[in-house]
């Protein structure tokens, strides 16, 4: 699902169906684990004979596939015992086998909140969001309240048709809690499955706005690479090589809009989209995001080491105390009538101000 990514329903090409909310009857810890929250477990019996993991639980896990189980296992949240393992891998006798997921068991409900929106557009269909940054999208462990799910579930409230609890309506992609842009959300079913599949194919159209460190040699230019979890910082995005086993593949293009020395204004044109994926690809090629204090763009990484330059710096960052990205536009194929639909969004007023702060910089050199 970057930034722009897709939901857990990213268990929706992973394992949506074997989530405990579908009545699977093994033991449902929720807990939390090394790397991630249980969400279910088996612990196999003394008499089983040795057999692939992904047969396995096809015996054991009703209503899903075997492909899905497959693609669970590629993202490392089949373990057996503490440890991820392959689809090839053997069951044997005795062995815990669970699926561990980034975030915990959903065991609440989405009440709606009288949260502000800024709708783009909407029809019986979809609407489009513009997100201010610091919002965050979707409850999630300490995040259970104002959420962007809890506004649309208050903006909704008088249409019978959208349920804010049913996984099958609602958020198609999503990104950060401190970047800012425009979000698709879907308000029937069919309309959920027709975008999905548009993100999940790479045939929407995501740019986003980003200022980064450092001068760029060129223009133009496309960063690959596989992204994944950082083996030491959960909380990062690590980039792996491509043709690898570890991470997703995603690509990345962007195109350098305004030069300021130090820093640049690029725009970021997803083919894939991918947690972190504008983040991390830019500080992959050295030259992470303005401001990102995940990612180190939250310290001095070009320019003078004057007290003056310092000051402006640290100026800029009280402008804009957030990493310096903004989802700007947004295109699809309408889910009903298949027209395409592009959306465009202006910068927030933080970016703006810290852009003006650098051009009047710049002026004065």
């Amino acid at each position: 699902m970057e930034d722009d990514e897709l939901l857990d329903d990213e268990l929706l090409e992973l394992m949506p169906d074997v989530l405990p909310e579908q009545g699977e009857e093994a033991s449902l810890l929720g807990g939390r684990l090394e790397g991630g929250y249980e969400h279910w477990r088996i612990e196999v019996d003394k008499g089983q004979t040795p057999v692939r993991v992904d047969k396995f639980l096809m015996d054991h896990m009703p209503g899903t596939s075997r492909n899905r189980i497959q693609k669970a296992a590629e993202a490392g949240a089949i373990h057996a015992g503490d440890k991820p393992v392959k689809s090839n891998y053997k069951v044997k006798p005795g062995d815990v086998i669970s699926l561990v997921l980034d975030h915990p068991k959903r065991d609440w409900e989405i009440v709606p909140e009288d949260i502000p929106l800024d709708v783009v557009y909407e029809d019986e269909a979809l609407l489009v969001v513009n997100k201010p940054a610091g919002l965050v999208v979707h409850p999630g462990c300490g995040n259970y309240s104002g959420t962007l799910v809890n506004a649309l579930a208050w903006y909704l409230r008088d249409d019978k048709e959208f349920d804010p609890n049913d996984p099958t309506v609602g958020l198609v992609h999503r990104i950060d809690k401190d970047t800012s842009g425009l979000l698709v959300i879907a308000k029937t079913a069919e309309a959920k499955t027709s975008l999905c599949k548009q993100f999940f194919y790479h045939t929407t159209r995501r740019e986003y706005n980003a200022l980064v460190w450092g001068p760029f040699a060129d223009d133009d230019g496309t960063v690959t690479g596989n992204i994944g979890r950082h083996p030491k910082d959960r909380m990062q995005m690590a980039v792996y090589p491509m043709d690898g086993e570890v991470g997703k593949p995603a690509v990345t293009h962007y195109h350098v809009l305004e030069r300021f020395g130090p820093v640049t204004l690029v725009e970021c044109r997803l083919e894939t989209g991918r947690t972190h994926q504008i983040r991390a690809h830019m500080r992959h090629i050295g030259h992470p995001l303005f401001a990102d204090e995940r990612y180190g763009g939250c310290q001095i990484l070009r320019g003078e080491q004057t007290t003056s330059y310092k000051a402006f710096i640290n100026n800029c960052f009280a402008l804009c105390p957030r990493q310096a990205l903004h989802a700007r536009t947004l295109g699809f194929k309408h889910p009903v009538t298949g027209e395409e639909m592009f959306f465009s969004s202006e910068l927030p007023e933080d970016m703006t101000a810290l852009l003006n702060k650098w051009r009047k910089r710049k002026d004065s050199l």
